[in-house]
């Protein structure tokens, strides 16, 4: 589902006069929770968040509040249903979690959400490595969003599957195949065609991601730093797309549906023995694999490398409407939940990657060997893979152009029906009916 940045705002600012109108004055009922003064807080998060277990150690240690979570399946949904809540002027919840992809989107109408500096936002702000907290501070300086985490991305692999085509499967010698610190696509590639050549298997699940990856690690992505649309004419996209599309017309894509993997049977029968891994894409293979009954037996381990160098994938925020009946309690519960103390839980629940200082350092100083990818420290590996990251610019429709503009040319050529100038012209033709003509 497409939304018109112009149209989208009109609603939201038409809508919430009505809302205000109806009710009165938002907010108004927000004092302090207590057990005398019990207070039901609704949050929404999407994918995989591991909160279930800090929203029962939060309720027992603020006794009146009681937390009611939804949770979404995958940040397109949740985006949906987030800018379709804000047109109606109704229907957030209290705490609402916000993806990377579409923060900028969300910053067009930043005004419909709490600044959080008028609940202590301020004393907090060194927690958090410095261009996280930047990205959750709109162009007026306010802060509407509070980082969970961050997106360093390494290599996942199957060990079993390299070993099987010949190749070394112990982590350090796979950092040292694919290049080290000097690892580029040219080399995965390369890799990749070796591979199919020993097994007659695929090398990456679908090209989506890998194209996500690319793209990320460009000074500059879909848009430039001024907000301008940067994809028709930019050379060195199109040559990174041409790359990725010689690699899929050699077989190395195995073509599988982004997010379902077969209901992650993919996983674990050797469909294909490399996965781009951001730190919170491990809680998704994890849930993959249970899904389709494997575990630490499936062969797939977690080496300190990736193509291209440093990349960043993705991270959360947690934000706080202005529909919101409970602004100071839900921004307490934002807060709490995305402290380093939480963050070092949260990373255990869902293998995720925290975003403030502190996390950080607790993961890279336990180096918490993880059973289900082979033992490897993962977060002590994620730490090193942030090192040198930058945040890329996300325009207002970033996640529109990843899914709904070069999602579709990629699976054609996932689908062997289009060539690299075939699909690219598609993107293109896509580029100009969903965001630069809407």
């Amino acid at each position: 589902m497409k939304f018109s940045r112009r149209n989208t705002a009109a609603a939201i600012a038409g809508a919430a006069a009505l809302a205000l109108i109806a009710t009165g004055c938002a907010g108004s009922s927000d004092q302090p929770a207590g057990a005398g003064n019990p207070v039901e807080l609704t949050v929404t998060t999407f994918g995989t968040f591991g909160y279930e277990g800090l929203y029962a150690e939060y309720e027992q240690a603020n006794p009146g509040v009681t937390i009611k979570a939804t949770n979404i399946d995958r940040g397109s949904n949740a985006r949906t249903d987030a800018f379709t809540k804000l047109a109606a002027g109704s229907g957030l919840t209290d705490v609402v979690a916000i993806e990377e992809g579409w923060l900028g989107s969300i910053m067009e109408v930043s005004d419909q959400f709490v600044d959080l500096k008028d609940h202590g936002a301020a004393d907090i702000q060194a927690n958090w490595v410095d261009w996280k907290f930047k990205q959750g501070t709109d162009p007026a300086g306010r802060v509407i969003g509070y980082g969970t985490d961050i997106g360093p991305q390494g290599l996942c692999y199957n060990g079993k599957l390299f070993e099987a085509a010949g190749l070394p499967s112990d982590r350090e010698s796979v950092a040292k195949l694919f290049g080290g610190q000097d690892a580029t696509w040219e080399k995965y590639f390369e890799l990749g065609k070796q591979y199919k050549a020993a097994t007659g298997k695929a090398w990456y699940d679908q090209s989506g991601f890998v194209w996500n990856s690319m793209v990320n690690q460009m000074e500059e992505g879909y848009y430039t730093k001024d907000g301008e649309l940067n994809v028709d004419g930019n050379k060195e996209m199109k040559g990174k797309f041409e790359m990725l599309a010689a690699g899929t017309a050699a077989g190395l894509s195995a073509n599988q549906t982004q997010w379902d993997w077969g209901n992650g049977k993919a996983f674990v029968d050797g469909s294909f023995a490399t996965f781009v891994c951001p730190g919170w894409m491990l809680g998704t293979i994890k849930g993959q694999l249970e899904s389709a009954g494997g575990g630490a037996g499936s062969g797939w381990d977690f080496a300190d490398v990736f193509p291209g160098g440093a990349s960043n994938w993705g991270g959360a925020f947690l934000s706080v409407p202005k529909t919101s009946e409970h602004p100071a309690e839900a921004a307490k519960l934002a807060a709490w939940l995305t402290a380093p103390e939480q963050q070092v839980k949260q990373s255990a629940a869902a293998n995720n990657f925290p975003s403030t200082l502190k996390a950080q350092e607790k993961l890279v100083q336990d180096a918490t060997p993880n059973v289900l990818f082979n033992n490897a420290p993962t977060g002590a590996i994620l730490a090193n893979r942030a090192k040198g990251v930058v945040a890329q610019f996300k325009g207002p429709d970033d996640s529109v152009i990843q899914e709904n503009v070069f999602g579709p040319a990629l699976k054609s050529l996932d689908a062997g029906t289009a060539d690299a100038g075939k699909a690219w012209s598609e993107a293109l033709r896509l580029l100009n009916d969903l965001v630069v003509n809407n």
